[in-house]
């Protein structure tokens, strides 16, 4: 007579027998936070960099599977930085050449409106990742991680 078993854990077939692949991994509850602290940051901007810290202080005890998902916040921090410094640089050119002033704020609303599809986009493709115990497959990815992004059901 075999006893039931109480617990059960949720493999990916790219994580059979790998131990850290489970909800208890290394890290997985920093990498949670980070997503939420950088969703935070739609409304207060502070909540990102806090974010990126704790994702670069925790990344080398994680578990190699949630370090893609730390290595992917800090990209996406560290890009959308990138981003933002060009765009002022763009806002202050468009000053600079006498540019009707209507210029730089639709290039700031164009701009802003990318960037928080792009940086949701990310975090809702990690936190994906993440919640099915899985890796970001390309955490160097401009993009989303290697994902395939719709808006259809599949």
């Amino acid at each position: 007579m075999s006893l039931p078993q109480s617990h059960t854990q949720c493999h990916s077939p790219a994580h059979d027998g790998d131990l850290d692949s489970d909800k208890a991994a290394r890290g997985r509850g920093a990498a949670i936070v980070v997503y939420m602290l950088f969703l935070g940051s739609v409304l207060a901007v502070v909540t990102a960099p806090i974010g990126v810290l704790i994702a670069h202080l925790k990344r080398r005890n994680a578990a190699p599977w949630v370090q893609s998902h730390l290595q992917f916040q800090i990209r996406t921090f560290w890009l959308g930085m990138l981003g933002g410094g060009l765009f002022v640089a763009a806002w202050q050119l468009l000053g600079l050449v006498g540019a009707p002033a209507v210029a730089p704020w639709a290039l700031g609303y164009v701009y802003f409106t990318a960037c928080l599809i792009w940086m949701v986009a990310r975090c809702g493709v990690g936190i994906s990742r993440l919640t099915s115990n899985e890796p970001v497959r390309d955490p160097t990815s401009l993009a989303f991680g290697g994902a395939r992004v719709t808006l259809a059901d599949e």
